[in-house]
């Protein structure tokens, strides 16, 4: 990722890398239901905290005109 210039996180790299080793012994040794779940999470951490901080300034903008 970092060719992309997205940081990666301690967890990123811990979670890959215990994947990966799983993977190298046995495809199925990885319970990959889990991997997918943890990368749905990492997917909507991002909007979600930018929808989440919109609305905080939204709620204090409105606090702060007098409207």
């Amino acid at each position: 990722m970092a060719f992309f210039g997205i940081p990666v996180s301690t967890t990123h790299a811990i979670a890959g890398s215990i994947m990966g080793v799983g993977a190298t012994r046995r495809l199925s040794a990885v319970r990959w239901g889990v991997g997918k779940r943890i990368v749905y999470a990492w997917i909507i951490t991002i909007p979600a905290s930018a929808a989440i901080a919109g609305l905080f300034l939204v709620v204090i903008r409105m606090m702060t005109s007098g409207t």
